[in-house]
C-alpha cells in the first residue's frame, strides 16, 4: 500500500486518535457544558507543532489551537508525563473560559516529543466578576483568571499547589477540578494510541505520513487559490454597538490573489473596544481557516496545510487583533461569527453556486450562577438559531452554525442540576428569511428561576437580521426579555442583571437569511 491510499488510511488513523480524545474528555468531565453540550475540542500536532489531525469538534477552538500549542512550546520545556495549561488570549488563546491543556508525546527514548496532544474545553466558570465568566465587562481582568503556560502535571503527577490556587478562584471548584482532570485523561489517551501506532508502523513512518497529509491539504488549498478571480473581493458587515449610542462595530475584509498567495486583509476593521467584542488574532485565523475548509473538496484532510499560501493582514489593536488589556469574551463567540459572515459575503460572487446566505450570526450566549442549597453553581450555554439558505435548498431550523458546533443541555439534566425550569423551548416559526429558499428558523426559550442568580446575556443580530443572497430576505432579529411581576424589560444585545425567584427570561434567536427571490 503506497501513495494516496496509504495517506488516506493514516488520515483516519490520526483523526481517530483525536476523536477518542474527545470521547474520553466528554465521558470523564463533570460539567453539563462538557458532558452534555460538548463544548470542547481535541487535536494532534507533530514534532514541529503543526496540526496533523483534529476531531469533528468546534471550529473556533480548533482553528485557534495551534497558536496555543506554539505558546506552550516556546514558554516551557515539555518532558515526559507533563501537561501544561494555557488560556492567555494575547499569546495564542481565544477567551479565558477556553482552557487548553497541551501534553508532549515522547516515543522510545527520544528526549524531544514526536507529537503533542491538545485538548481545549470551555469551562463553565474561570473566575472574574460574573458567574460563568462571559459577561460584558470593560477589561480582561474582570473576565476571569488569565493563565500563561503553566504545568498542571509534571512528570505524571498533578501540581497540587497550582490546582488548589486555581480552584480557590473558580466557582463550583469540584466541577472545575473534574473538568481539568478530564482534559488530562484525554491527553493521556492520545499518548496511548500514538504509542500503539508507533509500535505497529514505526516512528519514522508516523512522522512521514503526518507531513504527507499536510502537503496533501496544502496542494488542495493552492488549487483553490488558483480558482479565485484576480480581482479583489471586498465585504463589510457589522456588530451591534457595544453601548447604547455608540456606533456599530465594523468588520471589513479584502481578499486578493497576489501571485500564488491569498491575502486576507482585515486592517480596515474597527479599533478595539472597551467591551468584550474584541477577537484575538487566533480567532481571526480560525475564521479564515474554517471558511477555506468549506470550499475544499470533500474528504480533504484538515490540518496545517489549510493555512498554506494564506496571509492574514490585520492592524494590531483592532476588534480582529486585540491587544492587552482588551476584554475578549464575546470576540470568541460573536465576532468570530461575524468574521465568517464577512468572509462568505466577500466570496459569494466567486462561488455563487456554493455560498449560503448568512446564518443566525450569533451564539446567543447565556450564563448565570449563584448560591443555592449551600453550594455555588455556574452555567453557560449557547442557543442555536437558523441556518442560512443556499442555492441548494432552504436553511436548517434550530441548529448551531459555523464557528460553534455544540449541543443543547437536555432539559431533564438541566433542571436536575440547576434551580431553573424550562417552561418553553421550541422552534421560532417563521423567523427565517423569506425567499425562493427560506432561511432556517431560530429558537424561542423561556427559563423560570427558582432561586436568585446573576445572569449575563451576550448576543447579536438584534437590530438587523442576517442577510440574504440573490434577492432573498433577511432573517428575523433576535431579542431577550427579563420578565418580572412588575413587567417586562428588553435586554438588548448584551446585558448583566440580577434575577429573583419567580423571574423569567424569554429568549428568541435569529433566523437565517433566505436565498433567491
Amino acid at each position: 500500500m503506497t501513495g494516496a491510499a496509504e495517506l488516506e488510511v493514516f488520515r483516519h488513523l490520526y483523526a481517530s486518535v483525536a476523536e477518542e480524545m474527545g470521547i474520553t474528555l466528554q465521558r470523564s468531565a463533570l460539567s453539563a457544558n462538557i458532558r452534555e453540550r460538548r463544548d470542547y475540542s481535541c487535536a494532534l500536532f507533530d514534532a514541529h507543532g503543526r496540526l496533523v489531525a483534529q476531531a469533528a469538534h468546534i471550529p473556533v477552538q480548533l482553528g485557534s489551537m495551534g497558536r496555543a500549542v506554539a505558546a506552550v512550546r516556546e514558554a516551557v520545556e515539555l518532558l515526559p508525563g507533563d501537561a501544561v495549561l494555557h488560556n492567555d488570549p494575547y499569546s495564542g488563546g481565544t477567551h479565558l473560559p477556553d482552557v487548553t491543556l497541551v501534553s508532549p508525546i515522547h516515543l522510545g527514548r527520544s528526549r524531544k516529543p514526536q507529537f503533542f496532544a491538545a485538548s481545549r474545553a470551555h469551562h463553565s466558570d474561570i473566575g472574574g466578576a460574573h458567574p460563568g465568566s462571559m459577561a460584558p465587562v470593560d477589561d480582561v481582568h474582570a473576565e476571569g483568571l488569565r493563565l500563561p503556560p503553566v504545568h498542571l502535571v509534571r512528570g505524571g503527577a498533578v501540581e497540587g499547589e497550582l490546582l488548589a490556587l486555581l480552584l480557590a478562584n473558580l466557582r463550583d471548584a469540584r466541577e472545575r477540578r473534574g473538568d481539568l482532570l478530564a482534559q488530562w485523561a484525554a491527553n493521556r489517551r492520545a499518548q496511548t494510541r500514538i504509542e500503539e501506532l508507533a509500535a505497529e508502523h514505526g516512528v519514522a513512518t508516523l512522522a512521514a505520513r503526518g507531513s504527507g497529509l499536510v502537503a496533501w491539504t496544502a496542494a488542495r488549498v493552492a488549487e483553490l487559490i488558483e480558482r479565485l478571480p484576480r480581482r479583489a473581493l471586498t465585504f463589510e458587515d457589522t456588530l451591534e454597538p457595544p453601548q447604547p449610542g455608540a456606533g456599530r462595530v465594523r468588520i471589513h475584509v479584502r481578499i486578493a490573489r497576489v501571485g500564488r498567495e491569498l491575502v486576507v486583509d482585515f486592517s480596515r476593521s474597527s479599533p478595539q473596544l472597551g467591551s468584550s467584542l474584541n477577537a484575538t488574532l487566533a480567532v481571526t485565523e480560525a475564521a479564515v481557516a474554517y471558511v477555506l475548509q468549506l470550499l475544499l473538496p470533500p474528504g480533504t484532510p484538515i490540518n496545517e496545510g489549510c493555512r498554506a499560501g494564506v496571509r492574514i493582514v490585520t492592524r494590531p489593536g483592532t476588534v480582529v487583533d486585540a491587544r492587552y488589556p482588551a476584554p475578549v469574551a464575546a470576540g470568541n463567540v460573536e465576532t468570530s461569527q461575524r468574521l465568517v459572515d464577512t468572509l462568505l459575503g466577500a466570496l459569494a460572487p466567486a462561488f455563487p453556486d456554493r455560498i449560503p446566505a448568512a446564518s443566525s450570526g450569533t451564539m446567543s450566549n447565556l450564563s448565570f450562577g449563584g448560591l443555592h442549597a449551600g453550594s455555588t453553581f455556574a452555567y453557560y450555554e449557547t442557543i442555536a438559531g437558523g441556518a442560512g439558505a443556499s442555492p441548494r435548498g432552504p436553511g436548517a431550523h434550530a441548529v448551531h452554525t459555523h464557528m460553534t458546533n455544540t449541543r443543547n443541555t437536555p432539559i431533564e439534566e438541566f433542571e436536575r442540576r440547576f434551580p431553573v425550569r424550562v417552561a418553553r423551548c421550541t422552534v421560532r416559526r417563521g423567523s427565517g428569511g423569506k425567499g425562493a429558499r427560506a432561511g432556517g428558523d431560530g429558537i424561542e426559550k423561556r427559563l423560570e428561576f427558582l432561586a436568585p442568580a446573576r445572569v449575563a446575556w451576550i448576543a447579536d443580530r438584534t437590530s438587523a437580521g442576517p442577510w440574504g443572497l440573490a434577492g432573498g430576505g433577511r432573517g428575523a432579529v433576535g431579542r431577550a426579555e427579563h420578565v418580572r411581576k412588575a413587567g417586562r424589560r428588553a435586554l438588548g444585545a448584551r446585558a448583566t442583571l440580577s434575577v429573583e425567584r419567580g423571574d423569567a427570561l424569554e429568549l428568541f434567536t435569529p433566523g437565517g437569511g433566505a436565498h433567491g427571490r
